[in-house]
Formats: structure tokens, sequence, C-alpha cells
């Protein structure tokens, strides 16, 4: 069969976008791995489909680029905002429904702004933070981060600590109280990629957390470039959490499978 599909990126995470409000697009992993693959395939960090939702404007399905279904991607959500927006779905602001639950957005240009799941657990280790902003994620302050093995400290960490779960490793560096460098290795994809919005917003909480800042708007410099995380924080609850950065329509086509 023959299938449209359009590209999206957000600072560099890129996504292969799929209308499947018709439900005949087959969900089968060799298929989405395939589709995934940067030889072989489309090439993406991972596959996102749009689906009817009773509820809200859309439903997010998200598969990581093995072609398995994953928890909540936070780039891949501001990309099908912006999908969803093509589509016509909605002007400036809507509401969706993703496997961690609803949340909310809004577009202004190319700019995307989504609200996060709340966050109240926060684990505070010897070495490192664990928490979960819609998909697990370790955060670990190093030093030189444009010099760091990203690749194998990572892949070490997602292994050997989570096993055949896994988690997302971000490593983070504090560039001022305000702005902090971070690099993300994601599970899934088994490597390193240009951003990772989840990532993102959990090494925001983790650095609040770790007092290395007081404020609660920072900006998160990824290497495909700028995201910015905001939050309240009262009774030890991180809420209204906001995701913002570029969501950006790249090309269209037709492949078949």
């Amino acid at each position: 069969m023959n299938i449209t599909f359009y590209k999206y990126q957000g600072t560099g995470n890129d996504f292969i976008m799929i209308d499947n409000r018709t439900k005949t697009f087959p969900k089968q992993t060799d298929i989405i791995h395939k589709l995934c693959d940067r030889h072989f395939g489309i090439g993406a960090d991972g596959l996102i489909l749009l689906e009817n939702d009773t509820d809200t404007d859309f439903k997010m399905v998200y598969y990581n680029a093995d072609g398995n279904e994953s928890t909540m991607c936070g780039n891949g959500g501001r990309c099908i905002v912006a999908f969803a927006k093509q589509l016509a779905l909605f002007d400036t602001t809507t509401t969706f429904n993703a496997i961690d639950g609803l949340h909310h957005a809004s577009v202004k240009n190319d700019i995307v702004s989504l609200q996060m799941i709340d966050v109240e657990t926060v684990d505070i280790y010897q070495t490192h933070i664990f928490t979960n902003t819609g998909s697990p994620h370790h955060v670990e302050l190093v030093t030189d981060i444009d010099t760091f093995d990203v690749y194998n400290n990572g892949k070490r960490i997602r292994n050997d600590i989570y096993g055949s779960v896994g988690s997302n490793v971000n490593f983070v560096e504090a560039i001022n109280n305000n702005t902090f460098r971070v690099r993300t290795y994601e599970r899934g994809v088994e490597n390193e990629t240009l951003a990772c919005g989840t990532g993102a917003t959990a090494a925001a909480i983790a650095m609040h957390q770790l007092k290395k800042t007081s404020n609660t708007s920072l900006d998160m410099l990824v290497q495909g470039g700028k995201l910015t995380v905001s939050f309240d924080f009262n009774n030890e609850k991180y809420s209204n959490i906001h995701l913002t950065g570029p969501a950006t329509f790249v090309f269209s086509g037709n492949i078949h499978i």
C-alpha cells in the first residue's frame, strides 16, 4: 500500500507524521522501524499517528524508531500540534490526548508551547536525579559537556541501571542560573538525539530541585537549538509546565510499504 507522510522537526528531533484518522495505517513494528531507518526508509527519531479522539481535537500515538509504541514525547507532541494546525484541526489553541493523558497547546508562527503533565515525584540520588515527565528520565550533571561521551555513558546507564525497560539519560551543564546545556541519550532510538522535549523538561526540574536555579522559566540549550521550560512550583509539586520552542514542517511525500 502507498501512504502519505509528513516530516516535522523540533530543534532537530525529527518525526514522521501520518494522518491516521481513517485507521488504515498498519501498526506493525517492522514497518515502523523500516520507515524510521535513515538508510532504508524515510528516517526519523520516531513515528507519530494522528487519530480521531471523541473528547479532544485529536489523539497522538507515538512510536520510537525501533518500531515500538512508547511513552510521551515532548518534541513529538509539539510537532503533532504543528501538523494538526496544518490539517486545519484548530486555529491557535488545541487540546489532544496522548498516552500520558490530556495536553493543551498553543501555536504562534512556528513556535509551539505544549503543556506537560504535572510532576510530583523527583528522586534525588548521590550521582543523579530520576523523574518522569511523561517518559522516564535520568538526569546527571557533567562538566565540559561538548566533549562528553554521551553515547557510551548514556548507553551504559540506560542498560546497567534501568535494564530492559530502560530510561532516557540526560547530561546537563549549567551556563548560568537561567541557562543550561542538555544532551540526551534516548531509549528506543538507542543513540543521542539532537533534542528531547521530555528530557529538557526533566533537566529543568532537576536543576530547580538541586537549587542550581531559583528561576521558574529556563532556557535549555540542546544540540538542535533552544527550548524553554517554564513551570509553577508549589507544595513540592511542579504544575503548569510548558515546553516551548520551534516545530517545523520539513517535507512530505508518498512511500510504498
